[in-house]
């Protein structure tokens, strides 16, 4: 009998922390765990960690002691010094894995600090996340037991003056337990391969000798790979080649846009399981079958400040003011949209993430992801979060019978005033202006704001529609192959003058 079919005992998840009674105490619990381990640190002594924890309310006095970090500062003040070999700068030791990250809208790598402390919280919630499925229904929790495909960064790191350096998903593999490598496909010699192209043709080659029950990654590098197997192998779908597939775990986006698309690849409905997990840490995870948001990780090794996402705390182009506002998790509102902070068993220390997410259940700490500080257009205040895209787009290919694996959206001038440009990826014949009404209209539905403003000065929407080969050339084109990786949903900058010179 595979081991993940045994049921676990009660007293075992409850010792697991599912759930905590309380957010606001597991909270303050995780920061005073953070805080002694290290006050230490240099940065524990420049901000007086040990005064913080002798104080009636830690909480409120970290937050009054420490300022507010994007990732330039953090890594300008401090963080540069951990990548140069010195320790106990924001964490205790030396750090010795940095997971690289360049987000989805800026081309300079970004290196962020991993530890085991941080890996091993990383792997309690991932066990977390499975305990629940023991909840779910009609599911066959077998296929948990057969393969495990896991679609993530090159296990052979890169090697720099005392570190390596990789995609989270390819450090994590290579220190994965010595129990997991049977389940784990491709396994070691394809995982280590750093050419996405090469490593998407072994794992195809290779396809046919494994039992794929449960399958783990970004969902446009998924829907790609399982293409590839059903064209090589001449199928009508992925299932007759993996009978037991039953499970997929995403993230990294919202899926809803692929999700009409990707269904067409399946033989029968399988189990999907939404996962945050950024290269900072995994900061959520869905609990419950069919859940629409995902639990907050508030009782492990993550301890999460929430800043209002409005005119007040950032500016016109996202960025976060010097002393925002911040609130505990247990001051916050639902349906509000709030920018994360968090501090880290790793050194990242009131450090804004770059998400922002909405609670849907203040009391069980559960929320849904709505876009990123930088990506969201709001020329005229049509305020249009990614969340809005999403949804439009989900609509839309349900009722044209599309797959849209990717889009991306840029305000432009249009007539004096202003209008959106949308790139969509689309490899069925579509007519652009239909495509271009058909989202209008469900946006002005969606959102009010939207509606006003196209009423006003957001006078036009168009469509470019796109081969998607288009989008995933433009990824290589940037150096941005593999799982950590994904197309921006609002394009600006210089991402879209690369973009607009591309396809030119």
């Amino acid at each position: 009998m595979p081991i993940f079919e045994i049921n676990l005992p009660k007293n075992i998840q409850k010792a697991l922390g599912i759930p905590p009674r309380s957010p606001k105490r597991a909270q303050l619990r995780v920061l005073k765990k953070l805080l002694r381990r290290a006050r230490y640190t240099a940065f524990g002594q420049q901000f007086h960690f040990d005064k913080i924890l002798l104080g009636r309310r830690p909480d409120k006095v970290f937050q009054q002691s420490v300022p507010a970090y994007n990732y330039n500062k953090i890594y300008k003040d401090w963080w540069h010094l951990t990548l140069e070999g010195e320790s106990d700068i924001c964490w205790p030791g030396k750090i010795k894995y940095f997971a690289l990250s360049s987000g989805t809208s800026e081309s300079a790598s970004k290196y962020i600090p991993i530890t085991n402390d941080l890996l091993r919280g990383n792997k309690i919630i991932m066990i977390k996340q499975l305990i629940s499925l023991f909840n779910y229904r009609n599911v066959n929790l077998g296929s948990i037991g057969k393969g495990w495909l896991t679609l993530g960064g090159s296990t052979d790191l890169q090697k720099g003056a005392g570190y390596y350096a990789g995609d989270l998903s390819g450090i994590t593999a290579k220190k994965a337990p010595f129990w997991f490598q049977p389940f784990y496909k491709p396994g070691k010699k394809i995982a280590k391969e750093r050419d996405w192209n090469k490593k998407l043709k072994e794992i195809v080659e290779k396809a046919p000798q494994w039992d794929i029950g449960f399958i783990v990654g970004v969902p446009a590098w998924i829907q790609m790979c399982i293409e590839m197997v059903i064209e090589k192998y001449k199928l009508n779908n992925i299932h007759e080649i993996w009978p037991n597939l039953d499970f997929f775990a995403h993230g990294g986006v919202s899926f809803e846009p692929y999700k009409h698309g990707f269904e067409k690849l399946l033989g029968k409905p399988i189990t999907y399981i939404e996962t945050y997990l950024a290269s900072e840490g995994f900061l959520a995870w869905q609990d419950k079958q069919n859940g629409a948001g995902m639990r907050l990780s508030f009782n492990q090794h993550i301890f999460f400040e929430f800043i209002p996402f409005d005119d007040i705390n950032f500016d016109e182009n996202g960025e976060m003011i010097e002393n925002p506002t911040a609130l505990l998790i247990h001051e916050v509102e639902e349906d509000k949209d709030y920018a994360i902070l968090i501090s880290t068993a790793a050194g990242a220390w009131r450090y804004l993430i770059g998400d922002t997410v909405r609670f849907i259940d203040k009391a069980n700490a559960e929320i849904i992801i709505t876009g990123r500080t930088k990506h969201f257009l709001s020329l005229v205040g049509e305020h249009l979060s990614v969340d809005n895209m999403n949804k439009a787009i989900q609509l839309v290919s349900e009722e044209m019978n599309l797959s849209i694996p990717e889009y991306g959206v840029t305000g432009e001038p249009f007539e004096n005033l202003f209008g959106h440009h949308w790139y969509v990826a689309c490899d069925q014949t579509v007519d652009a202006s239909l495509l271009a009404k058909n989202i209008d209209q469900k946006l002005i539905e969606l959102n009010d704001d939207y509606a006003i403003e196209r009423k006003s000065a957001l006078k036009n929407v168009s469509v470019t529609v796109l081969k998607e080969s288009v989008f995933m050339d433009f990824l290589r084109s940037k150096g941005k192959i593999g799982g950590q990786h994904k197309f921006p949903r609002v394009i600006k900058g210089e991402m879209l003058r690369d973009w607009k010179n591309f396809i030119d």
